[in-house]
């Protein structure tokens, strides 16, 4: 369960039995699929880049989706979609805390 206070959660491509998510672009995919879904509202060719509240990534070697609560706020049915997708296909979420790379 995500808590209220949540900035961020992670969608894990783990399953809870610990069996690793298949197609293996499929962060990619849900991210893809999330790119409209932005700041200020989808604008012409926002769907050729990611959402800043939808970002895949890969921690440790898991594919994972980074998802920011904000869109829960701005469009409650692609955050319903969202963690229904983790939830049907037995995805981990967990409240992700990530930092930004000092390198930048």
């Amino acid at each position: 369960m995500v808590s209220n206070n949540a900035k961020e959660v992670l969608i894990q491509g783990i399953t809870l039995e610990g069996r690793t998510f298949r197609p293996s672009d499929w962060a990619e995919r849900l991210a893809g699929v999330m790119g409209q879904f932005r700041p200020g509202g989808a604008t012409p060719g926002s769907h050729l880049s990611y959402s800043p509240w939808c970002i895949p990534q890969t921690f440790d070697g898991i594919k994972c989706v980074v998802v920011h609560t904000d869109i829960r706020e701005f469009e409650p049915m692609a955050w319903d979609f969202l963690m229904n997708f983790a939830k049907d296909n037995n995805l981990q979420v967990s409240e992700a805390c990530i930092l930004p790379d000092a390198n930048k």
